[in-house]
């Protein structure tokens, strides 16, 4: 059997990254369609405790974000080994898959948030996904 080699580090931590952002962002589009604004701290002119429902979309996006980011540096690093199953990869991919279309869908549809705000939640979100994905890989680079 041919020898392996491993992916370079850069490129593991380059793809985790990525993909835990895509992910992240993913979660916020669905969570803003199901009501977890994350401007909602913000917002001075709230009738309803909005404060809670923003806390949870802001560790839902974190979660997403470096959970995203550690398991794609760690299948990437075991996948060059050949250790991951077909099975496994085949229901990895297709969780993407309708993960992201799930986001599509909710994306093509009207925002319930004014533009302004929306564009600034996420940008927090793409910064706040991004900053998380890359811990996430770095730390299972590290453990590898």
């Amino acid at each position: 059997m041919p020898e392996t080699t491993p992916f370079p580090s850069r490129l593991i931590l380059a793809a985790a990254a990525i993909s835990g952002v895509l992910l992240a962002l993913a979660v916020h589009m669905l969570g803003a369609r199901f009501g977890l604004d994350l401007g909602g701290l913000w917002r001075s002119d709230a009738i309803v405790f909005m404060p809670a429902g923003a806390a949870l979309a802001w560790w839902l996006i974190a979660t997403v974000g470096f959970c995203g980011g550690y398991f794609t540096a760690t299948l990437m690093h075991s996948a060059a080994s050949g250790q991951i199953p077909m099975r496994m990869r085949q229901f990895l991919i297709a969780v993407g898959v309708l993960l992201l279309a799930g986001a599509g869908q909710v994306a093509s549809g009207p925002s319930s948030m004014p533009t302004a705000g929306g564009f600034l939640a996420a940008l927090a979100a793409l910064a706040l996904g991004a900053l998380m994905a890359f811990c996430g890989a770095h730390f299972a680079l590290r453990k590898a």
